[in-house]
């Protein structure tokens, strides 16, 4: 996930990656870590789970991106801590899979994991982080491992037969059936004592509407 968020965002010039060094000396992951140096990535020693190493990793940079998997989700509190330790982010983005977790009516095993992300986002502003929850479906029109928008052809996953899918297999699809069956990225309206339409925090921004957007596909 490391490598294709640094690919999307070509805007960013410095770019720092927190990586344990058994990691960096690993000849395993050589190729890796070379497509990270191509990129102009720079490397700071640390670990998730030392937080000295977190802390001194954090108080050179002011915007940390968290790109850790399913399994390390509620490790993110040590990120957290970090952050409020170090004193110096501005804008703290959690791990998160395109969903507005408070808002979702999901299945097993997404469920559970956006539990987890629920809890992350209430220690975050606990904290008083700067934060943004992001997402993706729409650009990739929902195409499986697409990172950018389809341009030749959308496929249109599964016939609603099938009874039963395994890892990790079920874990897309439940995520998949809360966005796209649930409506889950668009049946309520935002609460203004906490929240606002991003058109009006930067109005001189020309934004795209999902209308517009899609208009483009028909």
């Amino acid at each position: 996930m490391h490598l294709h968020m640094l690919q999307g965002d070509e805007k960013i010039t410095h770019y720092f990656n927190v990586i344990r060094d058994s990691t960096l000396s690993n000849p395993g992951k050589s190729n890796v870590i070379d497509n990270f140096k191509n990129l102009g990535v720079n490397f700071l020693i640390g670990d998730l789970f030392d937080h000295e190493s977190l802390v001194k990793a954090i108080k050179q940079v002011d915007v940390v991106i968290s790109t850790v998997g399913h399994a390390q989700l509620v490790e993110q509190g040590r990120i957290i801590a970090a952050i409020k330790e170090a004193g110096n982010v501005k804008r703290f983005f959690p791990s998160e899979f395109g969903n507005d977790v408070d808002r979702v009516h999901a299945v097993e095993p997404a469920k559970s994991a956006f539990a987890t992300k629920a809890n992350i986002r209430r220690a975050i502003e606990a904290q008083g982080i700067p934060f943004t929850y992001s997402g993706y479906f729409l650009p990739s029109l929902n195409q499986p491992g697409a990172t950018a928008t389809p341009r030749e052809k959308v496929v249109i996953v599964g016939d609603g037969n099938p009874k039963e899918a395994s890892v990790p297999v079920n874990v897309i699809l439940s995520i998949r059936h809360s966005v796209f069956v649930k409506g889950d990225h668009t049946n309520f309206e935002i609460e203004p004592s906490f929240g606002v339409e991003a058109s009006e925090l930067y109005p001189d921004v020309k934004y795209t509407t999902v209308d517009e957007y899609l208009n483009q596909f028909v």
